[in-house]
Formats: structure tokens, C-alpha cells, sequence
């Protein structure tokens, strides 16, 4: 195996060599797997978050600029989410500066249904494009994992997962697949402008997702639908801020209302091969014994 792989301690010659990728949230479900994908193919990855060795944190501009020296692409995730108020000036601010110290192309994740990602999808795209710089869109909602590296793990463990979804039906995405289109967009041509939204390939419901998992683990767990009032309550007894609180709110109203009840053709486009579905997702979960281990560390 060979151990010289591309790292932070070598993007002094990035310009001439293999150009430096930024990767936002890389301690996330995505930004990992993104960075994971890139080191894999011998690309210099910096991974940034707030703990990181170069930190960057949306909330203090200052350490913008230091994350970005260097850098020629960059995949962009805002937390906690686009859709909250503060989200499109922050991305302006980011885009305006990243445009500005020569970032050739950026990889934007935003949200399906959410009227302030949209907002942001525009002012990256129209800032990079007057900017001459590439810029894709890769827009996704619920992730599949969320059952299995996100809060729901825990209930899945519990062998009751109660949530303020009724019949609404989602087409989860693999974040397997969003990771994939988003490496695409940061090292291959042909993707700038595109706006793909990503879905898998079948709508169901919370509680079809969470039969498939049932079936596929053989633990007994059942899906109960809450109400809204009743899940809010249940987050501000566990501690959660408001701001958190209101945004699980939002998506579990705003978003998860039905308008998002269809399959796109995303990750065909992107990748040119079908979205993984859940059954395939929940399969190679327990293969990796996610919910297994997880119980062993419980």
C-alpha cells in the first residue's frame, strides 16, 4: 500500500500538483464521507470543523479566510441548517470571500422543499457563475442514516421509534449516494450549473422504513406516530435549545407535508447509475452491525 497520501502538509504545491478540496462539517454524516472519498483517491483534503486543526466556525467569520488559504474547491455544508434566518448572508459572506481568494469550485449540500436553501442554492450559483467559478448544487432531504448514525439510532434501539410523521412519504436517500454526487461535482467536469436533487428510488413512510429496518435487523421495533406538541415537549425535557427545537419543528411541518412526495433523477444524472434504496441501506447496516454494536455500547 502506498503511504505517501496526499494530506494537509501538502497543498504548498497544490496549485501545481493535485489541487487542496476544503471540506465544511468533515466530522458530519456527509462532509466524512466526502473527505473519506477524496483521501481515497489521493487527494489533499482539509478537514474543517471547530475542533480542527485549521478551525472554521459559521459563526465567526474570522476563521473563513485562514480555511480557505490555498484552497481551490470546496464542499459547502451550513449548520445547523439553510433553513434558518441567518443562513443566506452567511453563505453571500462565504461565496463573496471564497470567490475572492481564487476558489475554483464549490459544491453547495442544500435541502429539498426549504424555501431558504433555495435562496442560498441562488446566491452561490450566481455568484460563482459572475464570479467565473463552477458551482453545482447537491439537494437533499431525509437521510437514511438517520436511522443509524443520527438521533432516531437510539430509538431504533429502544424498539420504539415515535415521531410527529404520519402517512407523509419521503424517498430517504442513502447519504452513501449524496457523498458520491458530491466527489463528482468536486473533482469531475461537466457538472457546473446543475442543481441535482437527490432521492432514492421509492417513497414510504416513516413507519415503511422503519418495518424494513425491523424486518431486515430482526429487532422488534414499531413505529408510533406523536404529536407535534407532544415531540416539541419531549426535545425541551431532553435539553435541546429553542433554536434546535424549532428547527426539528420546521422540518417535521414545513418540510415533511407532502410536497416532497416524489423521486428524482439526481443521482442518475450525476452518477449515472440508480440511487441505492433502503432495503439495500438497511441490509448493509446490520452486515456492519451498526444497530448490533450499538447495543453493545449502550
Amino acid at each position: 500500500m502506498n503511504t505517501a497520501m496526499p494530506t494537509e502538509t501538502s497543498t504548498h504545491d497544490a496549485r501545481t500538483a493535485q489541487p487542496l478540496t476544503l471540506v465544511l462539517a468533515a466530522t458530519g454524516k456527509t462532509g466524512r464521507r466526502v473527505a473519506d472519498r477524496l483521501e481515497a483517491r489521493g487527494l489533499p483534503v482539509r478537514r474543517a470543523s471547530r475542533s480542527a486543526q485549521v478551525p472554521f466556525d459559521w459563526d465567526d467569520a474570522t476563521t473563513w479566510e485562514p480555511a480557505l488559504a490555498g484552497v481551490e474547491r470546496v464542499y459547502v455544508v451550513y449548520t445547523p441548517d439553510l433553513a434558518v434566518p441567518a443562513a443566506p448572508a452567511a453563505i453571500q459572506a462565504f461565496t463573496d470571500l471564497a470567490v475572492r481568494l481564487g476558489v475554483r469550485r464549490l459544491v453547495l449540500l442544500s435541502g429539498r422543499g426549504e424555501e431558504e436553501a433555495q435562496r442560498c442554492e441562488r446566491i452561490v450559483l450566481d455568484t460563482a457563475a459572475a464570479g467565473g467559478v463552477d458551482a453545482t448544487v447537491v439537494r437533499a432531504s431525509w437521510f437514511a442514516q438517520n436511522f443509524s448514525e443520527g438521533p432516531f439510532a437510539e430509538l431504533v434501539l429502544s424498539g420504539t421509534v415515535a415521531l410527529p410523521a404520519g402517512d407523509v412519504r419521503e424517498p430517504f436517500v442513502d447519504i452513501d449516494d449524496v457523498a458520491d454526487v458530491a466527489v463528482a461535482a468536486l473533482t469531475e467536469d461537466g457538472h457546473a450549473g446543475e442543481v441535482y436533487e437527490v432521492t432514492g428510488p421509492e417513497l414510504l413512510t416513516f413507519g415503511d422504513a422503519i418495518a424494513r429496518i425491523a424486518s431486515a435487523s430482526g429487532r422488534p421495533v414499531e413505529y408510533v406516530q406523536i404529536p407535534i406538541d407532544a415531540f416539541t415537549a419531549g426535545l425541551a425535557d431532553a435539553g435541546l435549545p429553542p433554536a434546535m427545537i424549532g428547527l426539528l419543528e420546521y422540518l417535521f411541518t414545513a418540510v415533511l407535508d407532502g410536497h416532497n412526495a416524489y423521486v428524482t433523477d439526481g443521482v442518475q444524472r450525476a452518477l449515472g447509475r440508480a440511487p441505492r434504496s433502503f432495503d439495500q441501506y438497511a441490509s448493509d447496516a446490520v452486515a456492519d452491525g451498526v444497530w448490533a454494536l450499538a447495543t453493545q455500547e449502550a
